[in-house]
């Protein structure tokens, strides 16, 4: 039997290069987005490998029920949840209806679909599931004169980052790989999508972020940052989040204290 991967927001960029990449490897492939010209397409395509596609938009609870059954009842060994939209706006200026829709993507989604995904996975003790994030996930301490604020969008991305490394420890010794994906700035249409031009910002490929991922988990990454070539500036990271949480008393602070 062959191998078998989900790809969510396959339609293009990173998405659409997991799919390239994964039918290269002699994957089967459920391929899921929004655009069913562009699913059909890349189906059409790739007739060495079976690929399924699944129009469905995971900014509803149609769209996320519908793929997270497929996890549920298919023998997956690769899952990667892609799917993302950017709405780079101050949270006081950002619609309702965007921020719902970010929200949804970037944590419901993921959140269900790998739900369903992972029993199956421990069953048959192997699996492997990718969150794909972004390296804003880690800017939240940047003053605004280094970084705009990106509220909704980069929370989500933290939430990823915490979501997979807490899955990962909770999986340990089950065979089932669990890693986030945090490129920095990527050559896809996402920006475009959003009116704005990154035309002379240096990005990497998404070919290069999938390669990363997928030898990440090699590895053994649980936080996988593409363009970082010193990884044990991820462990310090890390590290400190740890001491911190470790550091906490039930007396209060002397800071706190008159």
């Amino acid at each position: 039997m062959g191998k078998l991967a989900l790809v969510t927001g396959a339609t293009s960029g990173i998405g659409k290069s997991f799919a390239e990449r994964l039918t290269a490897d002699g994957y089967d492939l459920v391929i899921a987005g929004r655009r069913k010209d562009r699913l059909d397409e890349f189906a059409a395509a790739h007739s060495e490998v079976e690929i399924r596609p699944v129009v469905a938009d995971l900014s509803t609870d149609e769209g996320i029920d519908a793929v997270a059954e497929i996890c549920a009842l298919e023998p997956l060994d690769l899952l990667v949840n892609n799917a993302g939209v950017a709405h780079y706006m101050p949270l006081a200026e950002l619609p309702a209806a965007k921020a719902r829709e970010l929200v949804s993507i970037k944590v419901l989604a993921p959140t269900m679909i790998t739900r369903a995904a992972v029993a199956g996975m421990q069953n048959r003790g192997r699996g492997a599931i990718i969150n794909v994030a972004g390296m804003i996930a880690f800017s939240g301490p940047a003053p605004h004169s280094q970084m705009p604020r990106r509220v909704v969008y980069a929370g989500t991305l933290a939430y990823l980052v915490a979501m997979s490394q807490t899955l990962s420890a909770e999986l340990e010794g089950t065979g089932v790989k669990v890693l986030v994906l945090c490129p920095g700035v990527v050559a896809t249409e996402f920006h475009e999508r959003q009116g704005i031009d990154m035309s002379v910002v240096p990005r990497m490929t998404a070919a290069d972020v999938v390669t990363a991922g997928l030898r990440g988990l090699e590895l053994g990454e649980v936080v996988c940052a593409p363009g970082v070539e010193d990884a044990s500036l991820l462990d310090t990271v890390s590290h400190a989040d740890l001491a911190a949480f470790a550091a906490q008393s039930p007396t209060l602070a002397s800071r706190y204290q008159q």
